[in-house]
């Protein structure tokens, strides 16, 4: 646990880290014998894409189980999260100069089968 980040941020210091790029909002393949994290182009059914946010943001975990509530006791433990991520820089010390977000790069989860998540893999060269 981190606990210096968690006495340094309160919860709404802590919301307002986040610089809204939605790549956390990925979906996310794991290869489940080598534990690759793989991302794809196919975003969140809940992504609002045009506010760069969440449209259920306060019940996004009771709404999607696979989404993760960061938070300053597991920041640290996120390997997957992308290297511009505020809040991994922010664990790391360490600032990207790519700041980027995935608008206009997607298609949302509803769209894609999950048989075609496989299809929709893509090497972003800014995560």
């Amino acid at each position: 646990m981190n606990k210096k980040l968690a006495q340094t941020y309160a919860p709404e210091a802590w919301e307002k880290i986040c610089r809204r790029c939605g790549k956390c909002c990925l979906i996310k393949l794991e290869d489940e014998e080598s534990g690759d994290v793989y991302y794809t182009n196919v975003v969140c059914r809940y992504f609002d894409e045009e506010k760069m946010c969440c449209t259920v943001y306060d019940k996004r975990c009771e709404l999607v189980p696979t989404c993760l509530k960061l938070t300053p006791e597991n920041v640290d433990k996120l390997q997957w999260m992308p290297k511009t991520c505020a809040y991994r820089e922010l664990f790391e010390k360490k600032v990207s100069p790519i700041k980027t977000t995935i608008k206009g790069r997607v298609i949302r989860e509803d769209q894609v089968s999950e048989e075609e998540l496989e299809d929709h893999i893509v090497e972003w060269e800014d995560l």
